[in-house]
């Protein structure tokens, strides 16, 4: 067998498909246009679209191998020869520009990356590769064209592409603020002291607390989300980032401490309420999940951290809170509340402790006479006597319809006896400014104790009503009206 023959064998039996073509139409082209002056071809070419298939009509297919009709569905080399517009149309006039550009600049071979069609329709992404075979290089009459079929790859591309503008999609129009970050540095800080001998890690932060702020400022911020720039009022991810530190600043500090804790003891995924700042300065209440992804736990440089404005929440447990310990008519706190510190006060102390009774006088008539409306200003305005009056740790509450108390820890006689006389002058000051509004002036009864132990609050307790009741009777016996 000869040689010639092994290669006709060779070329038909490739697993590639293989094209033998003639460009030296094509070479006739490109000396036409050199002569006319032409030294851009892009230009050349984009001046007139139509110049391209001008190109592409000058390529002549003299041969192609089996694979090749395999790979086209094509019966015979004749059926597709004779079919080739149908393969080489559409988006492939695009894609040859770069070939031939580089057959232009002198080049012998050339790659290109182009789609062709199969004669039953169905799309091949490819891979040119030609070569301008030897003793050929000065007509272009011999051109070896290989083609490699791409299409499950580049489809796999596609893939992977639309997967990931569609995660990215997900993560810019979240309606939860999402940062990704790199805590690498903060594990290697970590690891580091590991190496050290450092066992007791709790320790280790109240011994040197900076270091605390040293991992923070280590934390790198890779992107966060469009929720995130309008939670925190930034104007861009730059403008959040340069101001990053006004976000996580005051009660921040402890929160990160005990999330590093929590990283120390291998807890890569965790969820904790925090307190944040928008650039504003503005208090914001946040729900925060942190986890280092999966594949990520090696190394913690991907970490994903979603960031809930609870504030709203907040704001209404402490306002329920704050209704469930005060007395919504006066501000101050209610008897469940009393009743709650004084139990507290019996166990604890501290001691000494000192009550003042107190009892409004001549409600009831007022209601009668003026409606309730006039009595609840009055309770109203022993509200603002009271609040002014008591600073803590002591603490007044209205605990019945007139009736009124204050407790006061660390407080002896003498000091009882001092508040029970700043509340009169208050109620004084107080009446002076109603006068010449209501008429009614606000009377109180006030009785005090005060007891060294928790056995004896009950007794103090009797002895402050008992107190309160003479005020009231002394009252009532010099009311001529």
């Amino acid at each position: 067998m000869s040689l010639s023959t092994d290669l006709e064998s060779m070329f038909d039996l490739s697993p590639v498909s293989l094209w033998l073509e003639d460009y030296s139409g094509l070479k006739d082209l490109f000396d036409e246009w050199r002569a006319d002056g032409v030294t851009d071809l892009g230009a050349h070419l984009a001046a007139e679209p139509s110049r391209i298939r001008d190109c592409m009509a000058r390529f002549k297919v003299l041969r192609v191998n089996q694979h090749t009709l395999t790979l086209f569905g094509a019966p015979s080399q004749q059926e597709l020869l004779a079919s080739l517009d149908r393969v080489f149309r559409d988006d492939m006039a695009d894609s040859v520009l770069h070939e031939l550009e580089q057959l232009w600049q002198g080049a012998l071979s050339a790659e290109n990356q182009t789609v062709n069609y199969t004669l039953d329709g169905r799309r091949l992404d490819v891979q040119v590769r030609l070569r301008i075979l030897p003793g050929h290089e000065s007509r272009w009459d011999r051109v070896l064209v290989s083609l490699e079929d791409i299409t499950a790859r580049v489809a796999a591309y596609r893939e992977r592409a639309e997967a990931e503008r569609h995660a990215r999609d997900l993560f810019g129009h979240s309606p939860v603020s999402l940062w990704v970050e790199d805590f690498s540095a903060v594990k290697k800080l970590l690891d580091d002291i590991r190496r050290r001998g450092i066992t007791d890690f709790t320790t280790f932060l109240k011994v040197h607390p900076e270091f605390v702020t040293r991992c923070m400022q280590e934390i790198r911020v890779i992107d966060v989300n469009r929720e995130t720039l309008r939670m925190f009022g930034a104007a861009d991810t730059p403008d959040l980032l340069r101001n990053i530190t006004k976000v996580f600043r005051g009660e921040m500090q402890d929160s990160f401490a005990e999330q590093l804790q929590d990283l120390w003891n291998n807890k890569t995924s965790q969820q904790r309420e925090v307190v944040n700042y928008s650039l504003s300065g503005e208090l914001i209440n946040i729900h925060m999940q942190f986890t280092v992804l999966q594949h990520h736990l090696q190394t913690w440089d991907l970490v994903l951290v979603s960031l809930v404005d609870i504030t709203a929440r907040k704001k209404a447990e402490a306002y329920l809170e704050y209704l469930g310990k005060h007395d919504v008519l006066t501000q101050l706190c209610n008897r469940a509340f009393y009743t709650e510190e004084l139990h507290r006060l019996s166990r604890k102390g501290p001691w000494p402790v000192s009550i003042i009774a107190i009892d409004l006088n001549g409600l009831k008539r007022i209601n009668d006479e003026d409606g309730h409306a006039a009595g609840d200003a009055m309770l109203r305005r022993v509200g603002e006597v009271l609040s002014k009056a008591v600073d803590a740790p002591g603490w007044p509450a209205r605990i019945g319809g007139d009736e009124f108390a204050v407790l006061l820890p660390t407080t002896d006689e003498r000091g009882v006896a001092a508040m029970r006389d700043r509340i009169l002058s208050l109620l004084d000051l107080n009446n002076q400014f109603h006068a010449g509004q209501s008429g009614h002036v606000v009377s109180l009864a006030i009785g005090v104790a005060t007891c060294g132990s928790g056995d004896q609050l009950e007794a103090a307790l009797l002895r402050a009503d008992r107190a309160m009741y003479e005020d009231k009777a002394q009252h009532y016996a010099g009311d001529t009206t």
